[in-house]
């Protein structure tokens, strides 16, 4: 039989040479990337998680106080290179009697529809600590003179005892100062909608399922369940209520959803806003748009009227434009593992931060995971951000 099977193979390379065919193996399938990615910074030491892009192409982001060693949780990126902003001073850690007064943990930075504004989300946590009134907060910084010119502490009543504020969006209407909306991700969720003119915030949708956690959901990230594994402790559900959110281009309605649930959903902003509107009413009104792409952390919105989600099952991301027939994935990279925050800038580039944040030590048995540097990255769109006027009008809040 072995004479037989040499004599095979002399007889196969005997006509590969005489026809001048080599005989090779052939390549094997595998998954094409999707996208141009182009690297925009390296970040190294603690992992961030926002990331935001003014009008003129200033790139921030912002590093969230989980147990990393953060020397500032907000941050411009110069030559390169992350260095405090809007100063070192406002990033300094203290007591709580100060916390009014500086940040105490960025959790998102978002560029309101001016292009000129940094808007910083501080959760006023530090976990396991529990918040106080005058830790969550909205701080406004005018990018023309690098000044804090508002700070918004969120209403007592708006708040839970977990509430974990996490990403803002805008609605600027001419007719009024205009309105923000926080994602909250407690385990209750919400919304907390804050009135630029006045500074007074509530909550909406609190504790419903659009804005808790999915109780079916099962997140597989890099091809593994993701639990909460902490070390002597049994596996324990990952669940976040309410996460990424954006604003339609017309200003009409809210899209959000949970961290952990695949489900999208939409309701009209003018409903958040009319504080007469009962709790019953919204719910009604509130649109599930099915289990759209793999669950998301950062949403963000086009001028066009799409809804990019960044995709953390997948390693991408994609833009929604209405349904998820018509979604179209715009970036798939192995590279760009946890894509979180995304922010669209005036040339067109969706920026977004990569942040291994499921190779976290708390879902490896106290091990971690994370490989630096954490990436910030882009990719070309032919779309614009949604811009709009600047409404000074305002302002009850804590002015500098």
């Amino acid at each position: 039989m072995k004479g037989m099977w040499q004599r095979l193979q002399n007889g196969v390379l005997g006509v590969a040479w005489a026809t001048g065919v080599s005989v090779q193996a052939s390549p094997i399938p595998q998954q094409q990337p999707i996208g141009k990615l182009e690297p925009v910074a390296e970040i190294r030491g603690a992992m961030p998680t926002g990331v935001a892009v003014s009008a003129s192409g200033r790139v921030f982001i912002n590093y969230p106080r989980w147990g990393d060693a953060v020397e500032f949780t907000v941050a411009e990126i110069v030559n390169g290179t992350p260095v405090a902003f809007p100063s070192v001073a406002l990033n300094r850690q203290g007591a709580v009697s100060t916390q009014q007064s500086r940040i105490v943990s960025a959790q998102s930075v978002v560029i309101d529809p001016t292009g000129m504004n940094l808007w910083i989300v501080d959760t006023g946590s530090l976990r396991p600590q529990p918040i106080s009134y005058g830790g969550p907060k909205l701080i406004k910084v005018d990018l023309r003179t690098n000044q804090v010119v508002r700070t918004i502490l969120i209403d007592r009543e708006a708040l839970e005892p977990e509430t974990y504020l996490n990403d803002v969006r805008f609605v600027l209407p001419p007719e009024s100062p205009g309105y923000a909306f926080i994602s909250d991700s407690s385990a209750k969720g919400g919304i907390i909608v804050v009135d630029l003119g006045n500074g007074e915030s509530w909550r909406r949708l609190s504790n419903t399922p659009f804005t808790r956690s999915d109780p079916g959901f099962v997140p597989i990230v890099e091809a593994q369940v993701l639990m909460l594994r902490e070390h002597g402790k049994p596996p324990k559900r990952f669940e976040v209520g309410s996460d990424g959110i954006a604003v339609s281009a017309d200003g009409k309605k809210l899209y959000f959803r949970s961290l952990t649930s695949r489900h999208l959903y939409s309701v009209p902003t003018n409903v958040l806003i009319d504080r007469n509107m009962g709790e019953r009413d919204i719910q009604n009104l509130v649109v599930d748009h099915g289990q759209v792409s793999g669950a998301s952390d950062g949403l963000e919105a086009d001028a066009s009227g799409g809804i990019y989600l960044t995709d953390y099952e997948h390693n991408a991301i994609h833009r929604f434009t209405g349904s998820a027939a018509t979604m179209e994935t715009i970036m798939y990279k192995a590279e760009a593992v946890w894509p979180d925050s995304l922010s669209l800038a005036d040339d067109g580039y969706l920026y977004f931060t990569a942040n291994q944040l499921n190779r976290q030590a708390q879902f490896h048995q106290g091990i971690d995971k994370r490989i630096q540097p954490y990436m910030v990255f882009r990719i070309k769109t032919n779309q614009k951000p949604i811009r709009q006027a600047d409404h000074r009008n305002s302002t009850r809040g804590i002015q500098p």
